[in-house]
């Protein structure tokens, strides 16, 4: 966001006195408190809440038609189409170098994939597409897994227990809870039905950028790391494995992320709003 306008929404709008004494309150007890300039204001919420809602209609679009045989180039080409047309950007295109609109992960795939003419889906396939977009300067940032055709046993169930995970960690996301408690509440539904959780990707902040402060970590202890402030936006994206937890890094393309051992991930992601009373899901 421009620094400017940031300064007049800031004036117009400040954090809440009594947020601002339960923060520095909490600073005392040696807590790990966000700065105050990653709190968003009623403007910026809006803003996000805005380009969520372009987010979630460009998910639906691609649930609309993917299907086996398509390539995920063609998923690329629905994402930039969709998102250009309602006068927003879409993030992940250029960015640190990424050449394309979307991310498609297939199977093995943890995150990062891209898309090609050359990569067909397959019947059986599951594969997470995941959006960013920016409207008018606002970022907002959400993933979905799709199911292609007849689905294995393992893949459906990895598929759906990863979603579970994700509303364990939205659950969890309390106000003046901790980023601890999220990766606690994935981690222990994860680990409790036989899946392994990746460690060296996270959810983040997020709204006036892409990646902001904090990193959201889905293994966590109960009471650690950052507190959850009233106005934090965050994504929460748990990353689940049928195998082991070890990743790895296409040497060739310098972005895709496989699990090590060669087996099936599967990701949901949602971005949030921490509210004074809970939480609301900004995009899905």
């Amino acid at each position: 966001m421009d620094e400017k306008l940031w300064r007049e929404i800031d004036e117009k709008e400040p954090i809440p006195a009594h947020i601002l004494e339960r923060m520095e309150q909490m600073k005392k007890h040696h807590k790990e408190v966000i700065d105050p300039e990653f709190i968003k204001r009623p403007t910026m919420i809006e803003g996000i809440r805005r380009a969520g809602e372009v987010n979630t209609a460009v998910l639906d679009e691609v649930g609309k038609h993917i299907r086996a045989g398509m390539s995920t180039q063609d998923i690329d080409d629905i994402v930039r189409e969709f998102t250009h047309a309602r006068g927003a950007i879409c993030a992940p295109y250029k960015y640190e170098g990424f050449p394309k609109s979307v991310c498609t992960s297939i199977n093995n795939e943890v995150c990062h994939g891209i898309p090609s003419r050359l990569r067909k889906l397959h019947d059986g396939d599951i594969i997470n597409v995941d959006c960013t977009t920016i409207l008018d300067g606002y970022y907002a940032d959400a993933s979905r897994m799709f199911m292609i055709g007849n689905v294995s046993d393992a893949r459906r169930k990895l598929v759906e227990e990863t979603k579970r995970c994700l509303e364990e960690g939205i659950a969890a996301a309390q106000p003046w809870a901790t980023v601890g408690d999220i990766g606690y509440a994935v981690a222990k539904y994860a680990h409790a039905h036989g899946y392994s959780v990746v460690r060296e990707l996270g959810g983040h902040g997020v709204g006036l950028d892409f990646h902001e402060d904090p990193f959201v970590a889905h293994v966590g202890t109960r009471g650690r790391g950052m507190v959850l402030v009233p106005g934090m936006v965050i994504t929460i994206e748990p990353m689940i494995n049928i195998g082991k937890r070890g990743v790895c890094i296409d040497d060739y393309n310098g972005w895709t992320i496989y699990t090590k051992d060669g087996s099936d991930s599967a990701q949901w992601e949602h971005t949030i709003l921490i509210t004074e009373t809970g939480n609301e899901i900004l995009t899905y």
